[in-house]
């Protein structure tokens, strides 16, 4: 039977991180995973985690200067500073909850010193990582929702990957995002499976739950677990109102 992560990020923001852990594991997710928790002391966040026996699989770093039109840092040149020091934050508080995998952003840029850059703060992540058992997640974002993202497709993220060479390295494959800017979702799962660190979805494309929209995930997960992957997979869907209501696919796609 399929597993799946709620990530906080978009289900049940209304309430506290650790309150929104709680709720997740009433409504039988086998996970969870945010985005950025760091204004929740990361004690709350373990306690809550440790009461429900749930696992936190991932977590972003942060994205700098929202308001200033930041998006993620790791792939500006003028930037290193700043992205190292997210960097350091976000496997600190991995460490302190337990999580096993950071995504490191890569942020609004173009062209070869952008790729550089990238790849020079993924090795400094991976390095960091490799002593605590984290894992480095990389994921590529669609232009409709981050026009002007560094990082926009596997094939891309494949070739970054390949350039940092470390083993904790790997490839966060939303079925969203990989839908909208390549398609072919079932075949690219395979192919590319070895590089592969974690699985999200949401309905596209809408982003809204994953029963509504063009892919037909119960397709897309069977496949998943034919392939022999059997982590969590992550819904990051925008649920457009109360999260509890929006739930009814998790029986019919399992």
């Amino acid at each position: 039977m399929t597993q799946f992560s709620a990530n906080l990020g978009f289900l049940w923001t209304d309430l506290a991180l650790p309150d929104a852990i709680h709720a997740a594991k009433a409504a039988g997710f086998d996970a969870v995973e945010c985005h950025w928790p760091y204004a929740v002391d990361p004690a709350d966040v373990r306690t809550a985690l440790d009461a429900t026996d749930l696992r936190m699989l991932g977590l972003n770093t942060d994205r700098g200067d929202v308001a200033g039109g930041d998006n993620g840092l790791s792939a500006l040149p003028d930037r290193i500073d700043e992205a190292r020091a997210a960097i350091d934050q976000a496997i600190a508080y991995a460490l302190q909850i337990g999580c096993g995998a950071v995504h490191v952003m890569a942020g609004f840029a173009d062209g070869s010193a952008a790729h550089d850059c990238f790849v020079a703060n993924l090795k400094y992540a991976a390095t960091q990582a490799a002593a605590h058992d984290i894992t480095i997640l990389i994921e590529p974002l669609n232009r409709y929702d981050a026009p002007g993202y560094f990082l926009t497709t596997t094939t891309q993220a494949i070739a970054i990957i390949d350039a940092v060479n470390a083993p904790n390295l790997k490839l966060m494959f939303d079925c969203y995002h990989v839908q909208l800017m390549e398609g072919d979702l079932t075949h690219r799962l395979a192919s590319l499976l070895p590089k592969i660190g974690h699985i999200q979805f949401a309905g596209v494309p809408a982003r809204g739950r994953p029963d509504e929209g063009e892919v037909a995930y119960k397709h897309v997960f069977k496949a998943i677990a034919e392939l022999g992957y059997t982590a969590p997979l992550g819904a990051e869907y925008k649920p457009g109102g109360d999260t509890d209501q929006t739930l009814g696919w998790m029986a019919t796609l399992r």
